[in-house]
């Protein structure tokens, strides 16, 4: 694992996105994401590994190509971690 990726994922507008998204489709409010949660998705494992390999591959906008980061993956992260009602 980079930290450096793992950085550069939490301040990728585009992957920012898809986590409210998803957040927002399992019942919370896209604009109360709470932060940790984009560092808890960062850094899972998965994640990491495949949007370093997009850097690697010069990928431009690896946050929001569905073929590096899944939805599932994302989904998965963040049903984990919603917050109690």
């Amino acid at each position: 694992m980079s930290y450096s990726t793992v950085a550069t994922c939490v301040d990728d507008y585009e992957m920012q996105n898809r986590v409210k998204a998803c957040f927002a489709e399992q019942g919370g409010s896209p604009t109360a994401v709470p932060p940790d949660l984009f560092w808890t998705v960062a850094g899972a494992d998965d994640i990491e590994a495949a949007y370093a390999s997009a850097i690697a591959a010069d990928n431009p906008h690896p946050g929001s190509d569905p073929a590096v980061v899944t939805d599932q993956m994302i989904l998965s992260v963040v049903q984990a971690n919603m917050p109690a009602p």
